[in-house]
């Protein structure tokens, strides 16, 4: 499920749709797993040195989450926390140092983590040349942030802070990771980093999970947030439709909104402790993480052709590659007890007078257009679609301007098809405007060859 921004401004949490993130399988992954593959990028190289006795941490100045997401065309932002490994004790005064560089900000506290409510939101600090002192209530890990285009700023802490179980993967040893759980013990949470994902959880759960092989789970996280780049259309470099940077940010979570499975919002994706055999546990993330790979997939989704009502739809457009990518079963081919998968419930639906594509199809069930799509035009359909979008970033309108939105889904999936697909939106009960006719007909597209509505993945066997 997905927070939005004007939810989060009018009442903190609010439940903007039901989750369709318990969907899991359980099936044993058919491909290899995923290699070992840290950028080289040199904006990402500081932040992976590994927090060390002297409470050294690095700060790289990098494009600010917020700066990032309109060039991506996104929904959602991801992450500006860059981790020091270090936890601050509530109430407790610490002494922080810039070394040299320019001055970060000091956030205290991961996201959406603390067992109070009240300190639930990140709390910032600003550093100034010399030392500062800081004091916070509440506590929590401690975390630099820095905009900028790779400087370099050096910060050290006092030894008020405690020293919090940390991997960094590539650098840190399984052996030593397994040391600092039995002897850093003072620190609630411990945390996990990989060049693109940053996991925050409580030492409680890590210790169930302790037997995991964590440098494969980081490359596990790698391989899906790669996954999810590659639909996203995006290459390693480019002003344009480079991937950047900046990391996602998973953090285990001590309150759901109600009715939420997990949920993803600006900044951050939150699990709850029940979620912890998907999210720290190789062969839940890697077979049964559909969940994670769902609420990451909320902050890939552009916004402007993203109607609320397909909001808990297309996220899974990404899920479905990662499934493929691990070779996996589809999840549009579970079957029901009638024996039926999504395609045929999806099928049955067509041609019934006044379909009605918001109200006839379930989440899943609406699913099945999307990839349609992509059986029609071929694996890279979305990011020919994303490109398109962060090339001429259209007008996406009002948060409840979901016309606007479904008229460029129309307009923006049949350029990258090569086709006037008016017909398939039809098919699925979706109307047609005139505005979308006008932009369509000025186009003069050929039809489908093969009408993109009748396609369906094979059904499953057994």
């Amino acid at each position: 499920m997905t927070l939005d921004r004007r939810a989060l401004l009018r009442t903190g949490l609010t439940l903007t749709a039901a989750t369709a993130a318990t969907l899991a399988l359980g099936s044993p992954a058919q491909a290899d797993p995923p290699v070992r593959a840290i950028p080289t990028d040199p904006r990402l190289t500081h932040r992976l040195r590994l927090p060390n006795q002297t409470r050294t941490a690095l700060a790289v100045g990098r494009p600010a989450a917020e700066a990032e997401r309109p060039r991506l065309q996104k929904a959602l932002g991801s992450t500006d926390l860059q981790p020091t490994g270090l936890y601050l004790p509530p109430g407790t005064a610490v002494e922080v140092r810039l070394a040299s560089g320019p001055a970060p900000t000091l956030v205290v506290g991961a996201p959406a983590t603390h067992p109070d409510a009240a300190y639930s939101t990140p709390r910032t600090y600003a550093l100034t040349s010399g030392t500062t002192t800081v004091t916070d209530p509440g506590g929590g890990m401690l975390y630099l942030k820095l905009a900028g285009a790779g400087e370099l700023a050096v910060v050290h802490f006092g030894l008020s802070t405690v020293l919090a179980p940390y991997f960094l993967l590539g650098q840190t040893a399984e052996s030593d990771f397994q040391s600092q759980l039995d002897t850093r013990t003072e620190s609630p949470l411990v945390e996990l980093v990989s060049p693109y994902a940053v996991v925050t959880v409580t030492r409680e759960s890590l210790l169930r999970f302790r037997s995991e092989d964590h440098a494969r789970l980081m490359e596990t996280f790698e391989a899906i947030i790669a996954s999810h780049a590659t639909t996203s259309g995006m290459t390693a470099t480019g002003a344009l439709h480079g991937r950047g940077p900046v990391p996602f940010h998973l953090v285990e979570s001590p309150r759901m909104p109600t009715g939420a499975g997990a949920y993803a919002t600006h900044g951050f994706t939150a699990y709850p402790a029940g979620y912890m055999d998907r999210l720290i546990s190789v062969e839940g993330l890697h077979d049964r993480g559909w969940g994670v790979w769902h609420e990451l997939g909320h902050q890939h989704q552009q916004f402007p052709y993203k109607p609320g009502a397909t909001t808990e739809v297309t996220c899974n457009v990404y899920a479905l590659a990662i499934q493929r990518r691990f070779g996996l079963p589809s999840n549009l081919t579970v079957q029901d007890t009638a024996g039926l998968d999504l395609y045929d419930q999806a099928f049955a639906k067509f041609g019934t007078p006044g379909l009605d594509f918001l109200a006839a199809f379930g989440i899943m069930q609406k699913l099945v257009q999307y990839q349609q799509l992509t059986l029609a035009y071929g694996e890279d359909f979305w990011g020919r679609v994303h490109r398109l979008v962060r090339e001429e970033k259209p007008d996406g309108g009002a948060y409840d301007d979901n016309a606007l939105r479904f008229h460029h889904l129309m307009t923006y999936t049949s350029r990258a098809a090569g086709h006037d697909l008016r017909d398939f939106y039809r098919t699925w009960g979706m109307t047609v405007d005139p505005r979308t006719d006008t932009a369509l007909d000025a186009l003069a597209l050929p039809a489908p060859t093969v009408a993109p509505a009748t396609l369906r993945e094979p059904r499953r066997t057994s």
